[in-house]
């Protein structure tokens, strides 16, 4: 079928959700949750689906009927998968085991706070999970919450009194789960959590617990010091804890973070990714620790990308890496030796991350913008093993997007990505949006997105548009250097980038209208549409979602800690450095675009008394403005019909100005 039609925010909300693979102990096949999406939240479905490592049949699911089914874990022996569940009767997600040889899932806890990431022990006798701690009853009846030390919430959520702690269960009858933290200094320290991760949904605080080669202990990450994160830099450390519980012995140096273990399939060594404060900005580094007794090494000294994921390989010898380079998102590899690593593989479009080797090669997660992540085996041509969105992709006209460079007025090279519209005419003339990326710390590339937050770019180009996003100065993939330039110029330099790249667009590409622009961004990419709007009235429209405005507000209401401090170039109270100088607020008086401003109430990163500020001023001014709040949101739009309504009003604002 011929591709006739733009793609949709219904396409793309809709749109299954491959989960990462992971792949079975001979190495032939892949176990994968995939989500079916709805606009009811409540009637998402995710099954288990076994996938041909070497494509030879077709996937097919494992598990069926209502429930969201994630966190799949092999048995050593192949035989059957444990995984985490929230099913009917459930009140919490629990832990299930599947027997592949057939029969129905056997659930196996019923904690009041659910439970995640279930690993095998090596004799297949014993699971190893993370749960909150067993609450406490609360003295009083209050609602209220009582902190003595930050953090006091994080993202989209306030922090409670539990923490993650490491939970194994024996597979025998009777047995209960073990928490191996119950009673130790360490738990009960203040300063004990967890690592965090966020979606678009859920924030989840994860000890990223594995078992040694032998069974016979526990590796796990935490942080030490969170209590102390306005007075000095948070850490997080590798730590061993033995079956038998009691305190647990860290591993790594203090005052380096690390995350991530993973152990080489040969038992020898430990590998984890590495970030010192002072001298990485956003870099990682892949370290090894020689199993069981050796201090860290670090194995990529020289390389200066940020490492999204590694694998290593069945023999131990190579690591495999996933990283953002130059724009795109590549595979590398990496003796054990250490060195520098050397690509494997560049996607002719997209990216690859989440590289498995399997039997006889490489599988790994590809995405593009038009396409989202769907498991790929690498080749010459790479081999599709999964395809559950080519009947929603078969006939939608998403033109390739155009990498283009050039020298900024600073003398920098800067990488820029622009995408056309469904139905494109060269002969035509079509209005251009700049769709800044947030982070800083983050690419804009040829990748896909379900969420209102980044912006779809094939979405925003539906309605008519060309749109040019630009990896400024801040952004990764271009080295450590490059990204931590922003430290130092949070807003002014960076900005000056993104302008000179729409007028480099327009010298580039005669199809584009100089004279109809608008800028969109969420996050950071809010963050400069404020400063744009007083500082330049070349745009016809401005659309910031969760974007800071004052500097001073945001950092007294949000969730971080002592590194804004580092970013401004000094103590809030000193008054000196960027916190002034650039903060969008203080421009307010050259304000005159007009700009649709959103926010999630439930927002702490940037707290919605920045778009609240915002509109307000706008309002002063007697400029065309509007002011959306999503009360069960947070910094990102995971809510479908919140999703639906968001596009339908972006549409709308752009249309009426551009």
């Amino acid at each position: 079928m011929a591709a006739t039609r733009p793609i949709t925010q219904e396409d793309i909300w809709l749109m299954q959700r491959v989960g990462p693979p992971v792949v079975s102990p001979d190495r032939r096949w892949l176990v994968s949750s995939v989500l079916v999406p709805s606009y009811d939240t409540a009637q998402d479905v995710a099954d288990l689906w076994l996938i041909a490592a070497d494509g030879s049949v077709a996937p097919r699911a494992l598990t069926e009927g209502p429930g969201v089914k994630f966190g799949p874990a092999w048995s050593p022996d192949g035989a059957r998968l444990a995984f985490v569940m929230k099913g009917p009767g459930d009140s919490a997600a629990q832990l299930y085991v599947l027997a592949l040889s057939g029969g129905a899932p056997r659930r196996l806890t019923e904690w009041p706070s659910g439970v995640r990431l279930p690993r095998w022990r090596p004799d297949g006798q014993a699971l190893l999970f993370e749960a909150a701690e067993a609450p406490v009853a609360p003295p009083s009846k209050s609602p209220a919450r009582i902190y003595d030390a930050m953090p006091v919430r994080f993202w989209n959520k306030w922090l409670d009194g539990l923490r993650p702690h490491p939970f194994v269960l024996e597979l025998r009858e009777g047995a209960a789960p073990r928490d191996l933290l119950s009673g130790t200094a360490f738990a009960a320290s203040p300063g004990f959590r967890g690592l965090f991760r966020t979606t678009e949904r859920d924030t989840i605080e994860s000890l990223q617990a594995q078992w040694t080669p032998d069974g016979d202990a526990i590796v796990f990450a935490a942080q030490a010091n969170a209590d102390q994160m306005m007075h000095s830099e948070v850490w997080t450390g590798l730590y061993r804890l033995g079956l038998a519980g009691g305190e647990p012995e860290r591993l790594t140096p203090q005052g380096e973070s690390y995350a991530q273990p993973q152990f080489s399939p040969t038992g020898d060594a430990l590998y984890a990714l590495r970030r010192r404060w002072g001298t990485d900005y956003v870099g990682n580094r892949l370290a090894r620790l020689s199993w069981p007794d050796a201090a860290p090494t670090i194995l990529t000294g020289q390389w200066d990308r940020i490492i999204d994921g590694f694998a290593v390989s069945p023999d131990g010898r190579t690591i495999l890496l996933d990283a953002a380079d130059d724009g795109l998102q590549r595979v590398f590899q990496l003796s054990v030796s250490g060195g520098m690593p050397q690509p494997v593989a560049t996607p002719e479009r997209g990216a690859y991350r989440t590289l498995l080797p399997v039997e006889g090669g490489l599988v790994a997660i590809h995405e593009s913008a038009i396409q989202p992540p769907e498991i790929v085996r690498l080749g010459s041509p790479p081999v599709p093993l999964t395809r559950f969105n080519a009947d929603i992709l078969a006939d939608v006209d998403a033109p390739e997007p155009i990498h283009f460079r050039f020298t900024a007025s600073n003398g920098k090279r800067i990488h820029n990505v622009l995408f056309r519209p469904a139905g494109f005419d060269p002969a035509k003339k079509y209005p251009v949006i700049t769709l800044i990326h947030g982070g800083p710390a983050s690419m804009s590339t040829d990748a896909f997105t379900y969420t209102a937050f980044w912006f779809h770019p094939h979405l925003l180009a539906s309605a008519g548009y060309v749109v040019v996003m630009t990896n400024y100065t801040g952004s990764i993939g271009f080295g450590e250097e490059f990204a931590a330039a922003v430290e130092r110029d949070v807003l002014r330099g960076p900005a000056q980038e993104i302008l000179e790249a729409i007028e480099e667009a327009g010298r580039q590409f005669d199809f584009i209208d100089l004279t109809r622009q608008a800028a969109v961004g969420g996050s950071y990419g809010g963050y400069f549409v404020n400063w744009l709007n007083g500082h330049t009235r070349q745009f016809k429209c401005l659309v910031c979602h969760v974007g800071p405005f004052n500097n001073e507000s945001q950092y007294g209401t949000n969730d971080g800690g002592l590194e804004r401090e580092r970013r401004m170039g000094g103590p809030i109270w000193e008054g000196g450095g960027q916190w002034m100088d650039q903060s969008p607020m203080r421009y307010v008086q050259h304000f005159a675009t007009p700009m649709l401003v959103s926010h999630g109430e439930r927002d702490f990163r940037v707290p919605l008394n920045e778009g609240l500020a915002n509109f307000k001023l706008l309002q002063r001014k007697g400029i065309p403005s509007r002011l959306i709040v999503f009360p069960d949101e947070g910094h990102m739009i995971g809510n479908g019909e919140n999703a639906r309504l968001y596009w339908s009003e972006v549409k709308a604002w752009l249309a009426r100005f551009l």
